[in-house]
């Protein structure tokens, strides 16, 4: 299982690449929770799976007795999803309101919105 596992990273992270060059804006969306799903997968791959206890000090010791996981990798993947969360909620409005002012999801035709009268204010910013 384990040597499956850097298999797997390295195509999430080829899709994840992949996507996020092509020109619009739902497969740079697509793109960008593959790459954040990959290095979740990736953190827990290189601090190693473990079925070990949790690292929990009994009532009558002070230190930590037999093996246990490592809970450092295990918050950094949670912080990290929680953040990766946020950011694609962002990027989903941002793709939304863009899509609604523009008409369009390329790209290629975002070159133009510093011409655009967008909520009765004029490209210089006065109403």
């Amino acid at each position: 299982m384990e040597a499956m596992l850097p298999l797997v990273v390295g195509v999430l992270y080829a899709a994840g690449f992949y996507l996020v060059l092509r020109p619009t804006l739902g497969q740079l969306i697509v793109g960008l929770a593959l790459l954040t799903n990959a290095t979740n997968l990736l953190i827990f791959t290189a601090a190693g799976l473990s079925r070990d206890g949790a690292p929990l000090i009994a009532a009558d010791s002070e230190t930590v007795s037999g093996a246990v996981a490592d809970p450092v990798p295990q918050a950094l993947v949670l912080t990290a999803i929680v953040i990766g969360f946020g950011v694609l909620a962002f990027f989903i409005a941002l793709a939304y309101r863009v899509y609604r002012t523009m008409d369009s999801d390329a790209l290629n035709d975002l070159n133009s919105t510093d011409r655009l009268d967008i909520g009765g204010l004029d490209a210089g910013g006065e109403a």
